[in-house]
């Protein structure tokens, strides 16, 4: 028995954006690797990828990440 039933479906109310066909699609359609999601909402799948960039900045500037490289740079001195 399979440890996770593949679902071969879209279920109604799940929404995804599809990175290869840059598509938000309902249910999922696409390959795990290949897609951001669920999102409750399709409007919210829309925008799936200005989000990942809005965090992708906050991780970037996140003082927290940066600990390693302050460190390393205070031990030259």
């Amino acid at each position: 028995m399979a440890l996770f039933k593949r679902r071969t479906v879209g279920k109604a109310g799940e929404w995804y954006y599809c990175l290869e066909h840059q598509k938000v699609e309902e249910g999922p359609e696409c390959p795990n690797k290949d897609r951001f999601g669920p999102y409750a909402t399709r409007a919210e799948a829309e925008q799936a990828m200005a989000t990942a960039r809005e965090r992708n900045l906050e991780w970037e500037t996140d003082p927290k990440w940066h600990d390693a490289t302050a460190k390393d740079e205070n031990d030259k001195s």
